[in-house]
């Protein structure tokens, strides 16, 4: 979709096409519909960045809720999907997928939600890693860094959909 058609959208039609970048919480986009007209991709991603961190507590812990496990079984979108094969998260070997299952439940425990990273360009080590390191943050550090992360995946997602 081009840029300019999306800042003619109805509130539900713009909802429609862009309430699945953060995951599972159209919200989002509700909440940025009234801003238009967006200029630039960039400045779309801005402005729901913006209501994704001044949005009450609880309902940034719902978004960061609304992720699935990484390289889990579980029911995941098509994006998800999408985004954690090329990483090879479909295709780990039963070692691989225990260590996983180990440190996404150590994750929530801890932090109250799942672990959530923008898996693009990285590799398997890249993201155990990762989750290894942030395990040891704090809950409000690791809280904006969820959702610093849900945000590249928006991001990521809305240069995906919508040409300028």
């Amino acid at each position: 979709m081009q840029l300019w058609q999306l800042n003619t959208l109805s509130r539900e039609m713009f909802v429609a096409q862009l309430g699945s970048v953060f995951e599972r919480s159209p919200w989002v986009a509700e909440s940025v519909w009234q801003l238009r007209p967006f200029h630039s991709v960039n400045e779309l991603h801005e402005a729901m960045m913006q209501a994704v961190m001044e949005a009450p507590e609880e309902k940034a812990i719902a978004l960061l809720r609304a992720h699935p496990d990484l390289a889990s079984r579980a029911a995941m979108t098509t994006d998800s999907i999408e985004e954690q094969r090329p990483a090879g998260l479909d295709a780990l070997t039963p070692e691989e997928y225990d260590r996983f299952a180990s440190l996404n439940a150590a994750y929530a425990e801890k932090h109250g939600f799942p672990f959530i990273i923008a898996v693009r360009g990285k590799t398997i080590e890249d993201i155990l890693a990762a989750m290894a390191m942030r395990l040891q943050h704090d809950g409000q550090r690791e809280l904006r860094q969820a959702l610093l992360e849900a945000g590249r995946i928006a991001e990521l997602r809305l240069h995906g959909r919508i040409e300028e």
